[in-house]
């Protein structure tokens, strides 16, 4: 599972830290104190998964990760924040901007490592299998493609997963609980809430090509992929 991890931190000694620790497990670590250098990096060399700080000189991390999720180097790159804002609507500001996942600070290197193992790790769980169409969305799980009504769609690997889900259970309804379950494979730190935020950004994404309807919202229940 080991791959490339960029760290985007400011502060020498976490970014250090962060960095001893990863390549202890064999992975290979490029770091960033800042979003200028992250960009140069990049260019050189995409990672498997973003290490972002919230608070950069130079710009702030949602901010960041916006730009990061509109690139076609790093729109389909997991990012986990690293943050001291532990208060819920800082989560799903994050969320909101294209975070796959969120550790505050102060952390445990044991910790971290265990997030962005599991982060890897969904990222590779889409199984390979034939297309998947229905209402003009069509899903290419080999190639981690997705296109609405022939447009290609810049999904993040969670909304990618969500999407995945759906259309692997049309018309069926999937509680919060279910989709935890699916998408964050049972993860205990994954609220309800979260689930919605990415439901959210995935309407937002196919918005652009008018088949956000497609996915309902069923009161108390759940969420479930259906034709209008």
């Amino acid at each position: 599972m080991p791959g490339h991890i960029l760290i985007v931190e400011d502060e020498p000694d976490i970014r250090r830290m962060i960095g001893v620790n990863l390549r202890h497990h064999g992975f290979r670590v490029t770091d960033a104190g800042d979003a200028a250098s992250a960009r140069v990096a990049i260019a050189s060399d995409i990672p498997d998964l973003i290490v972002l700080d919230w608070m950069l000189p130079d710009v702030n991390g949602p901010a960041f990760a916006r730009e990061l999720r509109k690139r076609d180097a790093t729109g389909n790159t997991p990012i986990l924040f690293l943050t001291a804002r532990a208060q819920e609507q800082n989560k799903l500001e994050g969320f909101e901007a294209g975070a796959d996942d969120y550790v505050t600070k102060p952390f445990s290197p044991r910790e971290l490592l265990a997030r962005i193992s599991a982060l890897l790790r969904r990222a590779g769980t889409v199984s390979a299998q034939d297309t998947l169409e229905f209402g003009g969305l069509r899903l290419e799980p080999e190639s981690l493609r997705a296109s609405a009504g022939g447009q290609q769609l810049e999904l993040s690997p969670t909304e990618f997963r969500l999407l995945h889900c759906f259309m692997r259970n049309p018309q069926r309804i999937l509680s919060r609980a279910r989709l935890i379950e699916m998408v964050w494979d049972n993860d205990s730190e994954v609220e309800e809430r979260t689930v919605d935020v990415h439901i959210r950004r995935l309407r937002v994404v196919l918005g652009a090509t008018g088949h956000d309807q497609l996915i309902a919202t069923v009161r108390g229940a759940g969420y479930r992929l259906e034709e209008k």
